[in-house]
Parts: structure tokens; sequence; C-alpha cells
């Protein structure tokens, strides 16, 4: 099962980061504080309130019902400091476009946006272009995805001894499912198949792999196609019946969601590449899709009459997690994911 929108062998867009062995990428990322998994901050709180979380958190966007009524709402927050100190304008776009993007995997329509606009002083000018250019970004996005920003906050002169933090413009967002029954809500199975949605063309720019495995912190942020990102949203929401599980794919490129979602289902993942540009690049306007061999070849075909981007990428099925040639017991990985943010922190 083939399709446009994979390219094996990439050239990575930085041009100098070397090919490493994809499974040790992956440990690394996971054993970060940035990408572990958080579960020993949430479960310390209710997350049950009056039995209406249709989806927790830990995962993606979290889900409530709207208590009388069959409607939920999803809800998410999203920024990249990163891409923002790199990009202003760029990285005000991602950051919109990630909760976007959230919101559309669990199967809802995005309405608004909050923002806060964290950043250091203002007085500097380095300090202000950063802030204007993240500004424009956040406007240009929520003007072009149907976002609206109903409410925010600014918090300025972050600082400690004169150096400023991350310009760190936060988006909250919330969707709409109309019927909590439609929400996506399901995990990858055995013998399910890994479609992606969206094109892949290796960006390693300000890329977690970069800052993490590499400590470099280089090149451009990722480039948001916002009609890319509008296109590829609303083809999810009206094919989500041939759905049972996605993602978007945002740090740690289509490695790291496709170990989250087969982590979060207890089962096995192997994609048909290695290479790092490939696995690791951050393009946008991306997700993950877990479904049968009978959803996958429908939604293909439903992506091909829409001119979406769209390839099989791998499958899901055992306890391994293998990219390529390297390969690693999903128990193994799940130690290192749902252990090192504890550890970073007691």
């Amino acid at each position: 099962m083939t399709a446009h929108g994979w390219k094996h062998r990439l050239p990575n867009l930085l041009g100098n980061v070397p090919q490493i062995d994809a499974i040790d990428g992956l440990k690394m990322l996971i054993s970060c504080p940035n990408y572990s998994a958080k579960h020993w901050v949430y479960e310390q709180y209710d997350s049950q309130v009056m039995a209406d979380s249709l989806r927790t958190p830990g995962f993606g966007s979290g889900i409530v019902r709207v208590h009388g009524t069959r409607k939920a709402l999803a809800f998410t927050s999203d920024v990249t400091p990163r891409y923002v100190a790199a990009n202003p304008f760029e990285g005000g776009k991602q950051a919109v476009a990630e909760a976007y993007r959230n919101l559309i995997s669990v199967g809802s329509l995005p309405l608004a946006t909050t923002d806060n606009l964290n950043f250091g002083n203002p007085e500097k000018p380095e300090i202000m272009g950063q802030f204007v250019g993240a500004i424009k970004g956040i406007g240009a996005a929520v003007a072009a995805l149907d976002m609206p920003i109903v409410s925010g906050n600014v918090s300025l002169y972050n600082e400690t001894d004169g150096s400023s933090i991350l310009p760190t413009p936060t988006i909250g967002a919330v969707g709409l499912i109309a019927n909590a029954d439609d929400a996506i809500l399901g995990v990858a199975r055995d013998g399910h198949m890994a479609i992606l949605i969206g094109e892949t063309l290796g960006h390693l720019g300000q890329s977690a792999l970069l800052a993490e495995v590499f400590n470099r912190v280089e090149g451009d942020a990722p480039p948001v196609n916002l009609d890319a990102e509008k296109k590829h949203g609303r083809f999810i929401l009206e094919n989500a019946a041939w759905v049972t599980a996605c993602t978007d794919l945002s740090d740690g490129g289509l490695a790291l969601a496709a170990f989250e979602m087969a982590e979060e289902a207890g089962v096995g993942v192997s994609l048909d590449t290695d290479d790092t540009a490939t696995l690791f690049g951050e393009d946008q306007a991306r997700y993950l899709v877990a479904c049968n061999f009978d959803q996958a070849e429908a939604l293909m075909a439903a992506a091909g009459n829409a001119a979406v981007p769209v390839a099989c990428v791998g499958s899901f099925g055992g306890m391994t997690v293998r990219f390529g040639n390297s390969q690693a017991e999903l128990a193994d990985l799940s130690k290192i994911f749902r252990s090192s943010f504890a550890a970073a922190l007691t």
C-alpha cells in the first residue's frame, strides 16, 4: 500500500546532522523531562470531576462532556519556545497550528483560542521584536484556521540576572464535538496500519532531536503552511469514520509520535525506515493514524481524491518498537518513558 507523501532516505534540511541509530535517538528523547511521560504530575490531582472526563491527561487533547447534553469539549495548550526564538512569526503560527491539530486529532472542531504571552524584558529591542513577530504569526494563524482569540494575558520581564526566558506565547484552545460518540478515542491494536497524513521533507532545524541529542540549537523553525493545516485538518474530520486512533506530529517527529501511540495502547510498532531526518524531522501539517487494513484503504483512496499527501509507513503489533533495522522491547522503552520525569525532579 503506497501513496505520495512519504520519501525514503531524505537529505536532512539542516545539512550537517549525522545519521544516528533510530532507537538510540528515541531513547534519548523519552528520557528527557520535556518528552517523557508526565503522569507523576497529573495523577496527583483529580481528573474525573463529575465523571464527565472522556479523555484524561497524558496524550493529546483532554475531553470533557458538556453535562446533561450529548456534546463534548476538547482542550489543549501548545507552544515550542525554540521555534519562536529562531523565528517569532513562524513560531507564533506553529503554536496555533499545533493546538489546531491536537483538537482535530480527537475529532473536535476547533473553535477558539486564548493566549498567554510570556516574554523577557520588552525594553530590549530583540525581545520586543520577538513579541511583535509572535503576535503577527498568531494573528495570521487564528484568522486562517478560524480560531479567534477570545481572551489572554501577558507576562513580561521574565528574566534572571539579565538573562531572558525563551519567548513562550502559549496557546490554549478549545474545540467542540457535537456528539460525544463521534470523538476519536480509540487506540492502536495489533494488525493496525500506520498511516501518515501530510508531506515529510525532513526539517531538523530547531528540532527536539537536534537540541536533546546533539545539544545544538540551530537552523530555522519549520515553516507552517496554513492552507495545508486547514486542508489536512478538515480531511481528518470528514473521514473520521475510517480513523481508530490519531495523533499530530510535532516535537520528535514521526518517531516520537509513533512510540507514544504504541505506548499508550501497549502494543509494538514497526516503521519502514531508520532515516534520521524522516523519523525525527518536524515538518508541520501532519498526522499519524492507526486503523485496520480496510479502513486504511478507504482513507488512502479518500486522500487521493482530495489531493492530500498520504502514505502507509508501517504497522502496529507485537511487543517491540522497530524503526528500519533498529529495534527495542516496548516494555524497556516504556520504563524509560514513564520513569524519567519523576527521576529528574526527585
